[in-house]
């Protein structure tokens, strides 16, 4: 199973954008997103305040990043040019930017955004505007904005497939921990970070010098829960408070496997479940089948959450679903497409790309499939990772989904 992105995956989405470029009659493309530029170079950074922007053209690789982040850079094999700048405020990120155009001889660039996102009190002028300003740049630059990158990964390659199916792979592991550790009297963040910590030792002791660092200070590996009245917010947090007997827990598990990240979510009992806290169970796990079930190749991607929907209709707990069945995951936790019954209205007022047909599923996609239902006092909430195949589906995270095997036994 790979651990790492290889040199032929990159070559690949090289050659993917350089096409587009051409076909876009542009000189270069050019890239703000910190996972657009790493899915690209491979180069991973933290997006700060700092801008860091890489340029494609036809046969160059150039990156403008701010000092600090030199020495990082220099060693990617994929990059052919580093240019820097001081810092921010102190610097001129999108002046350096011009100047590494202009020295790709770049008439017409298709940017992911017009400038450097506002993130951290950053402010700068756009690419254009930086442009139109700079001294001794040569003619003018016309700048148009493109998504090639983030269309791109709607549809995984098998090797994207198998990264986050290793993801999933230790999550089921540091979900088992979750639940051996989970008792009456234990504080849920201490049984998070033990869990999360031993997931983390077995994966760094199986995996060795072949797994990539994505993290500082914290392991690869994650698990945790929030507990019994923060169970009703579909993004509770974890309280201050210790488990007790009749608590519902909504756990979390994921790994980061070069960037690459699967989701494991369930629903536990702490002591056997009342009559009310089974049948809700009973209807969001029945949910989550359907939902898995419509799934496929050539599935309308709003089709799925309509079943789930409906199913929650016949029930009589449609008012206690408060979000959609699920999203695309992969280098980012969220992604696009979303299965919601709004997307095919998306698809044909805001979608551009290429691909002639955005409302289906397609082999490659991975979904987070996880419809919940949530009381005045708890919530009910499975999620698998499935990925579509040629031909099907394939569940990758297998943590059992039974109320049996979700109930943690009180002595």
């Amino acid at each position: 199973m790979p651990t790492a992105v290889p040199a032929s995956e990159f070559t690949k989405r090289l050659e993917a954008v350089r096409n587009r470029i051409a076909e876009a009659d542009a000189t270069a493309g050019v890239w703000f997103s910190a996972t657009s530029i790493e899915y690209l170079s491979g180069f991973a950074h933290i997006q700060t305040e700092r801008p860091v922007v890489l340029a494609v053209t036809q046969d160059r690789l150039e990156i403008t990043v701010p000092r600090l982040e030199v020495e990082r850079v220099e060693p990617n094999p994929r990059i052919d040019a580093v240019h820097h700048y001081r810092d921010y405020p102190g610097g001129d990120p999108i002046g350096v930017v011009v100047e590494m155009l202009d020295g790709l001889d770049a008439g017409s660039v298709a940017a992911d955004a017009e400038g450097a996102p506002g993130v951290m009190g950053f402010e700068g002028p756009s690419l254009a505007t930086a442009w139109e300003a700079a001294d001794g740049t040569s003619g003018e630059l016309d700048v148009s904005t493109q998504s090639w990158v983030d269309r791109m990964r709607w549809c995984k390659s098998d090797l994207e497939v198998d990264l986050v199916r290793e993801s999933a792979r230790w999550a089921n592991l540091a979900h088992r921990y979750l639940t051996d550790y989970t008792e009456v009297g234990a504080h849920p963040a201490t049984v998070s970070q033990r869990a999360s910590m031993d997931g983390s030792r077995a994966m760094l002791d199986a995996l060795g010098s072949e797994y990539v660092p994505r993290t500082r200070g914290t392991g690869p590996v994650h698990a945790g829960y929030i507990t019994g009245e923060q169970t009703a917010l579909p993004h509770g947090h974890t309280a201050n408070r210790r488990l007790e007997p009749g608590d519902v827990a909504i756990t979390g598990a994921s790994a980061n496997v070069d960037g690459y990240h699967s989701e494991l979510e369930r629903t536990m009992f702490l002591g056997e479940p009342d009559d009310e806290q089974r049948h809700y169970f009973e209807l969001a796990t029945e949910a989550q089948k359907l939902a898995i079930d419509a799934l496929g190749p050539g599935v309308e991607i709003a089709y799925v959450d309509e079943v789930v929907e409906s199913y929650f209709e016949e029930q009589g707990v449609q008012e206690l679903a408060r979000h959609h069945v699920g999203h695309n995951i992969g280098m980012d936790g969220h992604e696009p497409p979303y299965i919601d019954r709004g997307w095919t209205a998306h698809c044909e007022h805001e979608a551009t790309g290429s691909d002639a047909d955005d409302e289906t599923m397609k082999p490659g996609m991975i979904w987070t499939i996880e419809p919940g239902l949530y009381t005045e006092s708890e919530g009910y909430r499975h999620s698998d990772t499935v990925a579509i195949t040629e031909d099907g589906t394939d569940r990758l995270t297998t943590f059992p989904r039974s109320i049996e095997g979700n109930t943690i036994r009180v002595e």
